[in-house]
């Protein structure tokens, strides 16, 4: 789902930890009222409905979500996709840890934290296909 031309996640835009949960919801579960967000992601994070309509409001002013009147009330959609946010989320965090270098990034995972079998393989896999695409 991405928003309307020139609408992405972008530096400008910092989406906090509190309202990426809101933003899950979104995702998840596409258009939900504030009621609904509240339903999916405040009780879980102990958040009265007031702290839910902030996190609201504030992704509003950010441009990250729209409200429409449908049928069922005012109901939110992302105007930013998952993919784009993830995206600009990793490339901020190479690019303030590691130098935009992604090397060191897998090398500080690899050192300090147990990569599993089954994460091994997949990076393997990932970096044969990248050799395959560059040869191509």
């Amino acid at each position: 789902m991405r928003g309307g031309p020139g609408l992405g996640y972008g530096a400008a835009m910092r989406i906090s930890g509190a309202e990426s949960h809101i933003m899950e919801a979104l995702w998840a579960s596409g258009p939900l009222t504030a009621d609904g967000v509240f339903a999916e992601v405040g009780a879980a994070q102990g958040w009265a409905p007031g702290t839910v309509k902030t996190l609201i409001t504030r992704l509003l002013k950010k441009k990250a979500i729209e409200g429409r009147r449908e049928a069922g009330g005012y109901a939110y959609h992302p105007l930013v996709s998952r993919d784009d946010y993830v995206q600009g989320e990793s490339r901020s965090l190479v690019d303030r840890l590691f130098g935009g270098e992604v090397a060191p990034l897998v090398a500080h995972f690899a050192e300090h934290r147990a990569l599993s079998d089954k994460d091994l393989e997949h990076l393997k896999a990932l970096v044969a296909r990248l050799d395959k695409d560059r040869d191509g």
